[in-house]
């Protein structure tokens, strides 16, 4: 789900889980394409070159048998493990391949990966399509070109209308951004009703629709819109899903205000999370601050990946304005610190629920469904599976440690509106049977079949 998500009521301005360009074809298996180890282009499948052991050797006969008896061990050892795996279950072939890689078993992996090519299909069953993308991830690791693949993914063709289209596609097909967006906003709108000037700090604004559904709902108010104040900050890297600058988020906005007769003033900040402090924010008396984390906490470095740990760091900053309320959409999935393997495995059952959901929607050979995965999900699935340290920016957290984070800079939870829950509760009435929505410990979560997706919270 990459810079934040966000979409308006027109194909304009539009909402997805990844704005990303693609490296991949429109084939039955992008998989026939691989990535060199130094430019992170598509190139033939033979790039990656694993160690041949069929090549004579220079030496003496007795080095060249003991090539010759490694080879064959290694031949048979391989054909037992090979019996292990059943080549049938694309699921299975895809936790073995990677736990080849992850033992960096080049053998092993490259017989999987030649069988992967004949299983998986951007046109499949949604565990075939999920099964291309991880597959492309598991050959970028392989060839250390995750971090080039995933630059590159963001700023390839489509040109900009065509990616918001594919954003807008996105957000209507499957609720998960209108949830996070509907709670989060529904919490602001408790928190500050009895305001008279309201400053919204968003930590991810991209193209700034969400604010579209709130500053309508404030226009109503009894008493009168209170006035409206918006930081947006955003990186410059997210222009391109923009479609420009941050000045014409404030634009659009701006004339919208105008229409419902509120109040409004815009500030974009151009830069990254990480690069936030306070002289940044321009804090203001008397006004009730609210701040907004949808789908962007996870991009910030933590602990494990910094020293200067910006995770924690930005919610000590932010408990220092002293804020109304803070709100907290994030993906319920358990990646940030997890080893490889284990990652892999958990990056495929989430994935799996997301590529379900969308299939409801599409037909199996639809070309808007294939464009819509390939730009807005498999950046995300390349950054996962083939990026370490600080160049693997998708660190998603369970809710579980997101609450120890809050509770330790000083945060205590916000009571959600059961006004809110009854307006998403209806909202899923238009959306397939198996979405599930449940409220636990004063989160929202929302999940496909038993697996929870999205989680939303408030905190001040």
């Amino acid at each position: 789900m990459e810079a934040t998500p966000r979409t308006s009521h027109s194909k304009a301005n539009t909402s997805h889980w990844t704005p990303s360009g693609t490296c991949y074809p429109v084939s039955n298996s992008p998989s026939n394409l691989s990535f060199s180890p130094n430019g992170g282009s598509p190139t033939s499948q033979h790039d990656i070159s694993f160690p041949s052991y069929d090549s004579p050797i220079n030496g003496s006969c007795v080095t060249e048998d003991t090539i010759d008896l490694k080879h064959k061990l290694r031949e048979l050892e391989m054909a037992m493990l090979i019996d292990d795996v059943p080549l049938r279950d694309l699921k299975q072939v895809l936790i073995a391949c990677a736990r080849a890689v992850a033992e960096n078993d080049l053998y092993m992996s490259e017989y999987l990966i030649e069988n992967l090519r004949e299983m998986v299909s951007v046109t499949g069953e949604p565990i075939q399509r999920l099964g291309a993308y991880l597959l492309e991830g598991l050959i970028a690791r392989l060839a250390s070109s995750g971090s080039a693949i995933y630059k590159a993914l963001k700023c390839k063709e489509p040109s900009s209308p065509e990616l918001l289209s594919y954003m807008h596609i996105l957000y209507e097909v499957c609720p998960y951004f209108k949830f996070g967006y509907m709670s989060a906003n529904g919490a602001i709108a408790e928190a500050v009703r009895n305001e008279d000037r309201v400053h919204i700090i968003d930590f991810q604004i991209a193209q700034g629709s969400q604010w579209v559904t709130l500053i309508q709902a404030l226009s109503t108010r009894p008493g009168g819109p209170p006035k409206i104040r918006i930081t947006g900050i955003d990186h410059e890297d997210a222009a391109y899903a923009r479609g420009g600058g941050l000045h014409l988020v404030g634009q659009r906005l701006s004339r919208f205000a105008e229409s419902c007769k509120v109040p409004f003033e815009f500030h974009g900040l151009d830069m990254s999370g990480c690069e936030v402090k306070l002289e940044h924010l321009k804090i203001r008396q008397g006004e009730a601050l609210a701040v907004n984390f949808a789908f962007q906490l996870h991009h910030m470095p933590d602990e494990s990946v910094s020293t200067e740990n910006h995770r924690d760091r930005l919610l000590r900053l932010v408990k220092g304005l002293s804020p109304t309320v803070v709100t907290l959409v994030e993906h319920e999935s358990n990646i940030n610190t997890s080893p490889f393997l284990f990652r892999f495995m958990e990056t495929l059952d989430y994935y799996t629920a997301i590529f379900e959901s969308i299939d409801v929607t599409f037909p199996r050979d639809h070309k808007e469904r294939i464009s819509v995965e390939q730009h807005c999900v498999a950046r995300d699935i390349v950054n996962i599976i083939a990026c370490e340290g600080a160049e693997r920016v998708e660190r998603h957290e369970l809710l579980g440690k997101w609450k120890s984070r809050f509770t330790m800079a000083g945060f205590s939870q916000y009571p959600l509106s059961s006004v809110v829950n009854a307006t998403i509760k209806k909202l899923l009435e238009q959306y397939n049977e198996n979405y599930r929505l449940e409220e636990r410990d004063g989160a929202l979560y929302l999940g496909w079949k038993s697996r929870a997706l999205v989680v939303s919270c408030a905190w001040r």
